[in-house]
């Protein structure tokens, strides 16, 4: 029960350690937890009981589920392209087809087939206890006419649309259908009927595109006929007009141009070719004799053996002249043979420079009119190519004219084929079978929902009762709030019928006599016990400085500081000490009514001096605790004045001399501010506050206008705990501990 007392710095700083760690807030949670443990019980247990209420009224539903793939490695049949195109299957597709399983189409043929609206199922009122209290409901604001049919179609399909799932799994091409109802077998069979119906759907929509396309495709091939026929009857006058003959895929001016230019080329290369001869045969004439080289390449037989004679007449002059002499006979007629062997070359040479020059001549005037020929071909052509332009035109268009012909007739019949034949994309792989067990509700799930949801708002409200809750409860709220020791918690009391001074107090708002006799009384019970803690704590203040005169107060009215203040002393008188308790709540004298309710001098009359302290003064017989009640105070308009006055400081200072303890019971703070005018006699202040009740931003107010009281502030003590709830908020000042202890005396508060 005793409290260590810490400098309010190091309680701060304590306190600022450890708010941020995570130890801390996790710690600070559980606590919230224990102290909110039966709100939180509360809570959970109803949404647990709601739970159960709805699983046990709710009506069995039960759902069966159907898969369709859309085949992406379709068969068309004759391995034929659809006339509408073959569209890719992507993710996009198959949420398409998702939509169409959704719409309203479908739906509505389902109900029409299944005939849905005779079903009280999908036109009634609806199962279970909600759905029988809904239609009780509506029933009371209809108007009692029977629902047409297109009502009833409206309401059927908006039952129906509300218990089909249809769902895409994952990101495969299977689309899930599932439908759920009361009936398990009827769950089954719609399930398979939306998709039969998704299908017929399906192939009823591809029928008549495909109808509609054949009856456009004929008319576009009549129409493509006629065109096809005119643009090659254009072709073929076009060519008649400008005598364009096609010969095995090229015209006859081309192939004419052709080998006009080849005979061009080669005569050119004739031409060059008897040119250089010429001009061969005209180096050579203009040497003496031509050396053996040319005449071999000549092939001249006569030049040959002419060449030969000279050579051996020259070989034989060589031989005269050198023997003979230059000018002999001999010699000369040599050289005169040579000469005339000269000669003759010369001439066969000339000879054959003039058969070169002819055949130059002859290439040339070929060549020339080659040229000739070809500049007539080139002029015909190039009328042609100017024909043929419009000619390629007029081709193309035919060829295109064809080829749209012919592509819408093969078009054409396939949609014939594809009407007798028509193929869908989708086709069921897994048909929906009656269900065992039911889809809904599901009672594990229901369970844990409301389980985990009470938790969830059982703790979300003890939070907001937590942060709600600006009261005082712990040592530690009292420590970090206000700076404060808190020096010990008291219980509640009962109203025991016994007891010192029986007769009650006038006064409705007076402590009961029982309570203010409590210590005497029940001198094991936990109140007296931190009575005791409140007692050692003044002495041990006493060491550091004179604690003899102490006041008791409060915040507000009715917090027990009248019951605090009386059982203090009657502890301290029961344990031999000179005790005197001074009622100085002028204001409202609730201690001096309830104990010495008939006392007609007091504190007042002392302090006036009209009586003597002695006559004043009253004696309880068995503690021996001396009593100043306040006296006669109804008239007073200045309390504050007197408590303020030399006389009551002289007052105190007299009974400081007689007596080991002067217990002063003051006024609350919040009403009056006497208590504020006495701190020039009083030692320690004690601060009582109501615990539970007693908003915190009330007492740190009052606190922090009074400085002069939180100087000598010996502590706070929180009165009128639940023993209780304070074990869940403190488990160290529940009441096990106390009755642990005790249980050997027979003692069980």
């Amino acid at each position: 029960m005793l409290q260590v007392n810490k400098p309010t710095s190091e309680i701060n700083r304590d306190f600022t350690e450890a708010d941020g760690s995570p130890s801390q807030t996790l710690t600070s949670y559980l606590d919230i937890i224990r102290r909110q443990f039966p709100t939180m019980v509360a809570i959970v247990s109803a949404c647990v009981i709601l739970a159960l209420l709805y699983l046990f009224t709710a009506a069995p539903l039960f759902t069966s589920t159907a898969s369709m793939v859309i085949d992406t490695r379709k068969v068309q049949l004759f391995q034929q392209q659809s006339v509408l195109g073959d569209i890719s299957i992507d993710s996009a597709t198959v949420e398409t087809q998702v939509e169409i399983l959704k719409s309203e189409n479908i739906s509505l043929a389902v109900i029409r087939d299944q005939h849905l609206i005779d079903d009280p199922e999908f036109t009634g009122a609806g199962g279970g206890l909600l759905g029988t209290v809904i239609g009780a409901i509506s029933s009371l604001f209809s108007d009692g006419k029977a629902l047409s049919e297109f009502e009833l179609t409206r309401k059927a399909l908006e039952r129906f649309e509300r218990n089909r799932t249809i769902k895409r799994l994952g990101l495969t091409y299977v689309m899930e259908i599932g439908f759920t109802s009361k009936d398990p077998a009827k769950a089954a069979r719609i399930a398979n009927a939306i998709a039969d119906a998704y299908i017929v759907d399906s192939l009823e929509a591809k029928y008549q595109a495909t109808r509609r396309a054949s009856v456009w495709l004929q008319d576009r091939i009549k129409e493509l006929r006629t065109q096809a026929s005119a643009a090659q009857k254009a072709v073929v006058d076009f060519k008649t007009a400008n005598n364009i003959v096609d010969t095995g895929g090229r015209l006859m001016n081309e192939q004419q141009l052709a080998e006009v230019n080849s005979q061009l080329i080669m005569a050119h290369a004739a031409t060059a070719e008897a040119k250089a001869r010429l001009d061969r045969m005209n180096d050579i004439l203009k040497q003496d004799i031509p050396d053996a080289n040319v005449a071999d390449a000549l092939k001249n037989e006569t030049i040959v053996k002419l060449r030969a004679q000279y050579v051996d007449l020259a070989s034989k002059e060589s031989i005269w002249s050198t023997k003979y002499g230059h000018d002999h006979l001999a010699a000369l007629n040599l050289r005169n043979q040579m000469a005339e062997i000269k000669r003759n070359i010369t001439a066969e040479l000339k000879r054959i420079q003039e058969s070169y020059k002819s055949d130059y001549d002859i290439a040339v005037t070929r060549e020339e009119a080659i040229k000739s020929s070809l500049a007539n071909v080139v002029s015909e052509s190039q009328l042609t190519n100017q024909a043929q332009v419009q000619l390629r035109e007029l081709e193309s268009n035919a060829q295109s004219y064809q080829a749209m012909y012919d592509n819408f007739l093969q078009r054409y019949m396939e949609s014939v084929q594809q009407q007798s034949f028509p193929i869908t994309e989708a086709r069921v792989i897994s048909a929906a079978t009656t269900p065992l067990l039911k889809s809904h509700p599901k009672t594990m799930i229901i369970l844990a929902a409301a389980l985990l949801g009470g938790l969830m708002l059982s703790f979300g409200a003890a939070m907001a009762r937590e942060l709600s809750d600006n009261v005082f409860r712990t040592t530690g709220q009292v420590e970090e709030v206000l700076g404060a020791n808190c020096i010990a918690i008291l219980p509640a009391l009962g109203a025991p019928s016994t007891g010192f001074g029986a007769r009650r107090a006038k006064s409705e708002n007076a402590p009961q006599p029982d309570l203010l006799r409590y210590v005497v009384n029940n001198p094991l019970s936990r109140f007296s016990e931190a009575v005791r803690s409140l007692k050692v704590a003044v002495d041990l203040n006493s060491i550091v400085r004179e604690n003899r005169v102490l006041a008791a107060t409060s915040t507000l009215p009715n917090e027990g500081k009248s019951t605090l203040s009386t059982n203090l002393a009657q502890l301290m008188a029961h344990g031999g000490a000179r005790v005197i308790l001074v009622d100085a709540d002028l204001r409202n004298p609730s201690l001096s009514r309830a104990l010495v309710p008939d006392a007609k001098i007091g504190l007042v009359d002392v302090v006036a001096q009209k009586v003597k302290l002695e006559d004043a003064v009253v004696i309880d017989p068995d503690t021996k605790l001396s009593i100043l009640p306040a006296g006669i105070t109804s008239k007073l308009l200045h309390t504050n004045e007197i408590l303020a006055s030399k006389a009551m400081h002289a007052l105190v200072t007299q009974l400081r001399s007689r007596f080991d303890y002067v217990v002063l019971d003051m006024p609350p703070m919040a009403p009056v501010v006497d208590v504020r005018v006495t701190t020039s006699y009083v030692d320690s202040y004690v601060f009582v506050v109501e615990w539970g009740k007693t908003k915190t931003d009330v007492v740190q107010h009052n606190l922090r206008n009074a400085i002069e009281i939180q100087d000598k502030l010996l502590g706070v003590v929180l009165n009128k705990a639940d023993t209780k709830v304070l074990a869940r908020y403190e488990s160290y000042h529940g009441r096990y501990y106390y009755q642990k202890y005790y249980a050997r005396y027979g003692y069980v508060e």
